[in-house]
């Protein structure tokens, strides 16, 4: 989902910590460490990594620009391989017909099921092309904040790890209670009314 579409869901996050040395070469590094890597010839169901937003298929963040003023954008892309399972079901089954009329036997033990049904879906795997999904980042580094384009419960969860791994830095999503809890205009006897609050029944 992209930041210029014309319906979007956001998550929002602060950021915690902050970088010793220079900031914008500091997110460059993060970013091209873990650009997004092609994974169209191995054996693998997926591909987390960054990759500029206005070139998504063309990951060069020395090409194409991150930083706008005080924030950076970029985009999270997330490319899955998955063979349908009724498509390995027909292949397993004419490898068993296969197997049992070379053999001239009248069935196959389960272990041997097991060894054809493992081979022909990693055979799949490797010929299914992955399937991306682009997931756009805001990041207002001097408010310490980060728009995610995105609520997807998978696609929030590799953020927060990306994130992590990429730049050092704690991303912590903001729900009503946790934007209580990191304001800093509240007391902590206001904190504390608004963590204990009971849901209230509406009454006709």
């Amino acid at each position: 989902m992209g930041l210029l579409s014309s319906s979007v869901s956001i998550s929002r996050y602060r950021v915690e910590g902050t970088f010793e040395s220079s900031i914008l070469e500091s997110v460059r590094t993060g970013l091209t460490k873990n650009i997004i890597s092609q994974i169209e010839d191995e054996y693998a169901e997926i591909s987390v990594g960054w990759t500029p937003m206005e070139s998504a298929f063309e990951p060069d963040f020395e090409k194409f620009a991150f930083s706008f003023g005080t924030y950076f954008a970029f985009s999270l892309r997330i490319d899955k391989k998955s063979v349908p399972s009724k498509i390995i079901q027909k292949y397993v089954a004419l490898e068993v017909i296969k197997k049992l009329k070379e053999t001239h036997r009248d069935f196959l033990s389960r272990n041997e099921k097991t060894d054809i049904k493992d081979l022909i879906t990693e055979k799949l795997m490797r010929q299914m092309p992955s399937t991306p999904n682009t997931y756009d980042v805001m990041w207002d580094y001097e408010n310490a904040s980060v728009l995610f384009f995105s609520t997807q419960k998978a696609a929030t969860e590799e953020l927060e790890t990306l994130f992590k791994k990429s730049f050092q830095l704690k991303l912590i999503r903001l729900f009503p209670f946790t934007m209580i809890e990191c304001s800093s205009t509240l007391k902590d006897e206001e904190k504390d009314l608004a963590a204990n609050l009971a849901s209230t029944k509406l009454l006709r």
